[in-house]
């Protein structure tokens, strides 16, 4: 039996994350435990074929590239994508994951690089966030927050500070695309002086923003 669904992998530039703008193969698995209001790859709920753990091994490899990420989806719904990430670094690849931070983040190898997305209230499932996650962290993980206004900012400020985060690891704030613009998220952090990584999502000023497979 398959270990794993896949949806895509395609080689593009790190839109987001501490790697934004360098060339990066993407693993993208099929499935989601959540239901976000800005949700912009609900392909990934359900779309996927079977490939064994050596067969996306073999298509990463042809790409030739060395920063590889493993996405959905949510990644970590499968019990096979602990197998991959840990065969990924044992080839020497840079592995990054992007994980919604609702699920427990502890059984992945030590060498990936965990990009914990905690909800924000905008997002509609906010309460599905396992804080006990922000116990794991490293300084090489990241934590991100997607902001659909003012009210998420805020939000995410309180859950830094009440939870923890504050100087464990790099935070990222997004503004989510077409509904925040990020010149008010920018004015925000300068106003209330938060030292976190402002991003936007490269590949969706660099090509179509509904394009798949960038």
């Amino acid at each position: 039996m398959p270990e794993l669904i896949v949806n895509e992998i395609f080689h593009s530039i790190q839109g987001e994350s501490t790697r934004a703008g360098l060339p990066c193969v993407f693993v993208r698995l099929t499935a989601c435990n959540l239901r976000c209001s800005y949700c912009d790859t609900e392909y990934a709920f359900h779309e996927g074929r079977p490939m064994s753990t050596g067969e996306i091994l073999r298509e990463v490899r042809a790409r030739g590239c060395r920063l590889v990420e493993v996405t959905g989806g949510e990644p970590l719904l499968q019990g096979g994508v602990y197998n991959l990430l840990t065969e990924l670094c044992d080839e020497g690849y840079e592995v990054l994951l992007e994980t919604s931070g609702s699920l427990d983040i502890s059984r992945v190898d030590h060498r990936v690089h965990r990009i914990v997305d905690f909800k924000c209230p905008g997002s509609g499932m906010e309460s599905r966030n396992l804080w006990e996650n922000v116990g794991h962290l490293r300084p090489g993980d990241e934590v991100k927050f997607v902001l659909c206004d003012r009210e998420d900012f805020d939000w995410a400020l309180t859950m830094m500070a009440e939870k923890g985060i504050e100087g464990r690891c790099p935070v990222l704030m997004s503004p989510v695309f077409g509904r925040l613009e990020p010149d008010q998220l920018a004015g925000w952090i300068l106003e209330q002086g938060v030292q976190v990584r402002m991003q936007l999502q490269l590949h969706k000023l660099i090509w179509d923003p509904e394009q798949r497979g960038v």
